[in-house]
């Protein structure tokens, strides 16, 4: 049965309920994760769930900086297959007021700093990802959520969501830029998350819960009071929804994902260096 994961954004720092719980402390190649990874069985379904709280238990790095290789890298090391993750973002569309729930089919990269790739040093793997979020756990984490959440809490199934540096929030301008081009939702940590779980093999969907207006909206001024109430009061609905999710999702469940890195390396396994062979061994092993 395949292990779950499950990367808990702004306002979810504490695991679901698990049983026989342990925490371990991964080494990576990229250096330390945010948090030591919690694994334990779901519900006494003999499912793992490994999870990790994206910012750290105590919320101390910022987006730019976060050890995104080492987290995901991390998870590939527990067994994972699968991740749900969380994000906490501001609204592009009046309809998607705060509280909405949204689970994004699209990424829209902004950011210019931060590692995008666990390869590179002698190895060039060019993967597709029109993609970026596995179409299928994005119709089962909507189900999910739809089956879980009253019926004045909004749940939306698609949308794109556009990731930008921070740490600072969107300006005016580029707050209308981004409506102006039918973007839907902000944030600041889809990417690489989700390029570098392609790059693992991982199937990914994240639950997107609305904390604010970003400041396009009249009289709107985003402010981190208002995104931690939001997010502190989105925590449960996007908990039950995760919950739901790794309970439905079939024991013997594979996409296209799983096998992501089939025809994509570039370089002949002869000509990639030994030390880098050795760094990405957990990920491009069976292809070289």
């Amino acid at each position: 049965m395949s292990t779950i994961g499950f990367i808990g954004g702004s306002g979810i720092y504490e695991a679901l309920p698990l049983n026989d719980v342990r925490e371990v402390e991964f080494d990576t190649p990229y250096g330390e994760p945010s948090d030591a990874v919690t694994i334990g069985e779901f519900a006494d379904t003999g499912r793992d769930v490994a999870f990790l709280p994206r910012h750290g238990s105590d919320h101390g790095v910022s987006p730019t900086d976060l050890p995104y290789r080492a987290n995901m890298y991390a998870l590939k090391k527990a067994g994972v297959t699968h991740v749900f993750a969380s994000n906490a973002v501001g609204s592009l569309r009046e309809e998607l007021e705060p509280g909405t729930l949204v689970v994004p089919d699209q990424i829209f990269d902004r950011t210019s700093n931060r590692d995008l790739s666990f390869y590179g040093d002698g190895v060039v793997v060019h993967q597709p990802f029109a993609d970026p979020y596995s179409p299928e756990l994005v119709d089962h984490l909507t189900a999910a959520a739809s089956a879980t959440t009253t019926d004045d809490t909004n749940v939306v199934n698609g949308g794109t969501y556009v990731c930008i540096e921070g740490p600072q929030y969107s300006t005016r301008a580029e707050s209308e830029f981004y409506r102006a081009q039918g973007w839907d939702v902000v944030g600041m940590t889809a990417i690489p998350e989700a390029k570098l779980a392609r790059e693992a093999e991982i199937a990914y969907a994240t639950i997107a819960g609305v904390t604010d207006y970003d400041v396009w909206k009249a009289d709107s001024e985003v402010t981190l009071a208002e995104v931690l109430e939001n997010a502190e009061r989105n925590q449960a609905a996007i908990k039950a929804a995760i919950e739901e999710a790794v309970r439905t999702l079939p024991d013997d469940h594979t996409c296209e994902a799983h096998t992501a890195l089939e025809g994509t390396i570039n370089t002949p396994t002869d000509a990639i260096p030994e030390a880098t062979r050795e760094r990405v061994d957990l990920l491009l092993g069976e292809y070289l």
